[in-house]
């Protein structure tokens, strides 16, 4: 299966194996470094639905909020006041999109499950905030490609995503067994991505990724 598969981030072809379970395979990308799952493995929208369902976040969850503020304190920090974005992926619980607003943020919502308004995805922003997405993404290329387009100059792209390290870590890592999380950054993923964007990023802690655009 190896060799023949398009990478959903860069598109190459160019891909090694890096670890297989008793449920899936997963391959690196020897360009960007993603490691992904092949689409054979992919669940259909019904069941990926019914995954989502079983997750259990509340806007007003003490814990899930503590959880969001790694991304939405250092984001906060670098918005103007009164900045307006859109929260991508928000779940049915959009806990994160009222601690913005809390912020003096104005948010839009956008999730393909819980709140599919397609037409937040032709406007501009200041930010857009993806947090525990883009693990979820079927073409992460062209996706973030999308988001990174609505996103007006020195904007902010805010990623929550847990890091790829090394096969051996990968083995045991819960992260992966998830049927739902098909595409996996690495620290160096982000790195090529924003150099491709000419983006700065910022890595802060294990998981949170803060991308502007050029100005």
């Amino acid at each position: 299966m190896t060799g023949k598969l398009h990478c959903p981030l860069c598109a190459t072809e160019q891909n090694t194996p890096f670890f297989t379970d008793k449920r899936r395979e997963y391959v690196r990308c020897d360009n960007c470094a993603l490691v992904f799952v092949p689409p054979v493995y992919f669940l259909d929208r019904d069941a990926e639905r019914a995954e989502y369902d079983l997750h259990e976040n509340e806007i007003d969850d003490p814990g899930y909020r503590q959880f969001l503020a790694r991304l939405a304190q250092p984001l906060l920090e670098r918005l103007p006041p009164g900045a307006s974005g859109l929260d991508f992926g928000c779940g049915p619980g959009p806990a994160l999109a009222q601690m913005l607003r809390d912020g003096g943020c104005q948010v839009a919502l956008y999730d393909s499950f819980y709140y599919p308004d397609q037409s937040v995805l032709g406007q501009y922003f200041d930010f857009i905030s993806a947090t525990e997405v883009v693990e979820h993404l079927h073409r992460p290329g062209v996706q973030l490609q999308q988001l990174w387009q609505q996103l007006h100059a020195g904007g902010w792209l805010g990623v929550m995503t847990k890091l790829v390290r090394d096969a051996q870590a990968f083995a045991s890592w819960h992260y992966k067994n998830d049927p739902t999380h098909v595409s996996f950054f690495s620290e160096t993923t982000w790195y090529w991505w924003a150099q491709r964007q000419d983006a700065s990023i910022e890595i802060l802690g294990a998981d949170v990724i803060l991308l502007q655009k050029p100005g």
